[in-house]
C-alpha cells in the first residue's frame, strides 16, 4: 500500500445488526485488498474503520451503504482520517453484539 493509504471511519445506521452486516463487511473488505475492522455499537450502528487504496476504498464504501440482503442502510456517515499503516488485515468483532 503506502503513500496512497487512504482511511476510513464508517457510521452506519438502519437495520445493520443482526443481518450479517459485519460479516458481509468483512467479505467485501477481503475482497478488495482493505484492512481495518467492522464492530457493533451499542446504539445500534455498526462502525467500521478501514484503510485501503482510494479506488477500493470508493468500491468498499459503495459496498457498506447497500449491505447484505436483509439490511436497510438508513444512515451513513464518513469520515476521512489519516491513514497510519497499522493493519495487516481486516476483521469482525464478533464480540461486540
Amino acid at each position: 500500500m503506502g503513500k496512497d493509504l487512504v482511511r476510513v471511519r464508517v457510521f452506519a445506521g438502519g437495520r445493520v445488526q443482526g443481518v450479517a452486516y459485519r460479516f458481509y463487511a468483512e467479505k467485501c473488505a477481503v475482497r478488495l485488498d482493505i484492512t481495518g475492522w467492522v464492530r457493533n455499537l451499542p446504539d445500534g450502528r455498526v462502525e467500521v474503520l478501514a484503510e485501503g487504496s482510494d479506488e477500493h476504498i470508493e468500491t468498499f464504501l459503495d459496498c457498506l451503504k447497500v449491505g447484505p440482503r436483509l439490511a436497510r442502510v438508513e444512515s451513513f456517515e464518513v469520515r476521512r482520517e489519516t491513514s497510519t499503516g497499522e493493519f495487516r488485515n481486516f476483521r469482525a468483532d464478533l464480540l461486540s453484539d
